[in-house]
């Protein structure tokens, strides 16, 4: 179910906090978050953010198609090496 329209994006207030700090400071350095759940806003285009995804940071550049999605999208959690059955196959 998604968020009701009336309520608005989600987005942490220390993250638009670090970014209103980024943008006046005029310098393009990386912004880390924890906040995977927050909404990419029109302001974060052209920003870097540092997601975390439980074991590091995932840099993401926001363009203009991220708005509206949540930056954990972007960051994967999970990685997939592939089914053991594959590698012993491969293996013989």
């Amino acid at each position: 179910m998604t968020r009701s329209v009336w309520k608005g994006p989600f987005v942490e207030r220390s993250l638009l906090q670090k970014v209103e700090k980024v943008r006046a400071g005029g310098r393009n350095e990386v912004i880390k978050t924890w906040s995977r759940r927050s909404t990419i806003l029109p302001q974060f285009v052209g920003l870097t953010f540092g997601v975390y995804n439980g074991k590091k940071f995932i840099p993401v550049l926001v363009t203009d198609q991220m708005i509206g999605h949540k930056l954990g999208e972007f960051s994967p959690t999970r990685v997939y090496n592939g089914h053991g059955a594959d590698k012993k196959a491969a293996r013989a």
